[in-house]
């Protein structure tokens, strides 16, 4: 190492916050997530909606990737892809999926487990239409975790998909695209404080509702 590499070991932030009780949390923890993601979007988190989504084969090789998140209610959590990709091909193969939003300017991050399913083609078909025409474009010219040549393929492709459906005219949905509803099992709540005396706070699903625990840090 030279005087001007950087040393992991050495870097270090304190965390200083409100410690986050228990009596203060929602009942759920689809309402708590509401909360905390209205906080981080007023606090200016860049991408408060992007979200690490982990994935496994059948005989347990993960994967992660950033995905955002575009929708969310009392079922679960919503992002949209090809189901080519390989997150796709894993989930059709193996439905547990893990996702992790990581609001690092608030010391704070939110942890889901569950299963994904895909949702309806009414409901993919909506929100494909509400996209950016670009966007829109840009999901018929990827097949996704493919290999490709090069740029230029992809540009071309591109090119020739915004000739045959200009900016105005409507795009089909590809049927190798849509969405994904996540059921969390589990969500845990993470605040950070000083020397590393974090708040865990998980919610745990039960056939009577769900428990609330805290974990050591």
């Amino acid at each position: 190492m030279t005087d001007q590499d950087l040393d992991p070991a050495t870097m270090r932030e304190q965390y200083r916050s409100e410690i986050v009780a228990e009596e203060s949390l929602a009942a759920d923890p689809m309402r708590q997530f509401a909360r905390w993601f209205q906080q981080a979007a007023d606090a200016h988190v860049f991408e408060p909606n992007a979200m690490i989504v982990s994935t496994a084969t059948p005989d347990g090789r993960p994967s992660s990737r950033t995905v955002l998140l575009k929708q969310f209610d009392e079922g679960g959590f919503v992002f949209f892809t090809n189901y080519g990709s390989r997150k796709g091909r894993e989930l059709a193969e193996n439905p547990h999926i893990a996702l992790l939003f990581p609001w690092h300017p608030i010391a704070r991050q939110v942890a889901v487990t569950g299963t994904a399913s895909p949702i309806g083609r009414d409901e993919t078909a909506a929100y494909f239409r509400s996209r950016p025409h670009g966007s829109q474009l840009g999901a018929w010219a990827s097949e996704q975790s493919t290999v490709i040549g090069s740029r230029d393929e992809l540009d071309r492709r591109y090119a020739e998909l915004a000739a045959r459906y200009p900016q105005g005219e409507q795009v089909p949905v590809p049927p190798q695209w849509g969405g994904l509803r996540v059921t969390p099992r589990e969500v845990e709540f993470w605040q950070g404080h000083e020397n590393r005396l974090h708040d865990r706070l998980r919610y745990t699903r039960e056939a009577s509702g769900w428990r609330i625990e805290r974990l050591c840090p």
